[in-house]
């Protein structure tokens, strides 16, 4: 196990289901943005094809392969350091056999994947748009939250090309960019079907969205109950800790 780790790198446990990931500490950690997103998209047909595009240390496809039947899944990440330590934990919990890790530009992913081989993509893209906010002077932590390489409407237009039609689209963003997210969903033909906002306390605004889409679906949207994370003692609701396995 050790030979799997490298400088500044650890492993932690996901406490699900015997499920460990490799992370640099100096690096982008998965959050719980993660960890919801995983629990949202969970519902998917046995011996579904997934994608996960800007899978990092591959947090999601780790999460996802033992919460769907049978899927096979493919994560996508633009960072050669970062892919190989997916790689490493894929390789740490034993699933080569279920998913596999590309170290591509989702710009480019097109001419290496079949057009419509998809029946489910999951992304959690950075949330900032290019020369907005606080920049980190790491690399890994700039283009994890920036638009750096792609931006929300490359994830979007991308996804519509890969995904089978009925195919479905799950992601995680922020809240202030809702209509942005909604206007290219339907330019490229991924209708949203649900909605559910996020929020850190029930007397704080929302600070993530999760957004299902479905590829040529028809409209009608459904704006579930509110996700709140925690109680008024700064601890996880009941909701949260049954997505973490905790209850």
């Amino acid at each position: 196990m050790e030979n799997l780790l490298k400088e500044n790198e650890r492993i932690d446990d996901l406490e699900y289901k015997g499920l460990k990931i490799i992370q640099n500490e100096n690096g982008f950690c998965f959050g719980i943005d993660a960890v919801i997103l995983s629990d949202f998209a969970k519902n998917l047909k046995n011996g579904a094809k997934i994608l996960d595009l800007g899978t990092g240390t591959a947090i999601l496809p780790i999460l996802l392969s033992k919460k769907t039947e049978n899927t096979k899944i493919i994560g996508v990440e633009i960072q050669e350091d970062v892919a190989n330590m997916a790689k490493r934990s894929v390789k740490l919990n034993n699933l080569e056999d279920k998913i596999e890790i590309l170290n591509e530009n989702i710009l480019n992913l097109t001419n290496i994947l079949k057009i419509g081989e998809f029946d489910a993509i999951v992304t959690n893209p950075p949330y900032k748009k290019k020369n907005t906010g606080i920049i980190n002077d790491k690399e890994a932590k700039i283009i994890s939250r920036h638009e750096i390489t792609a931006e929300l409407k490359d994830f979007i237009k991308v996804s519509s090309k890969l995904l089978k039609f009925g195919g479905e689209f799950f992601m995680v963003h922020r809240p202030e960019r809702l209509s942005e997210i909604i206007s290219l969903l339907k330019e490229y033909n991924l209708e949203p079907k649900i909605l559910r906002f996020v929020y850190p306390k029930i007397d704080k605004p929302s600070n993530m969205i999760l957004i299902k889409a479905v590829k040529g679906g028809k409209e009608f949207l459904k704006v579930e109950k509110p996700l709140i994370v925690y109680d008024e003692n700064q601890n996880y609701t009941n909701e949260i800790l049954k997505i973490y396995n905790k209850i």
